[in-house]
């Protein structure tokens, strides 16, 4: 990865407040594959790519709505 990858890079809390959901959600989303991370560093940090975001946005929305 060069220096302006890493530019396109979210972490757990910017993507939480970015999607308005709570950051436990994105953790989730995340340990289920629902949405694709990167873990860096010693401490196993996940990081979401723009595209891969993208992405999981387009295929929610593309779902339709459950009705309680």
């Amino acid at each position: 990865m060069n220096i302006n990858h890493h530019k396109s890079l979210f972490t757990t809390r910017e993507l939480a407040r970015l999607l308005n959901v709570h950051i436990n959600t994105v953790r989730r989303w995340s340990d289920q594959g629902i949405l694709k991370s990167y873990r860096i560093g010693p401490r196993g940090d996940r990081r979401f790519s723009r595209d891969d975001v993208l992405e999981f946005l387009s295929e929610t929305s593309k779902q339709p709505e459950t009705v309680n």
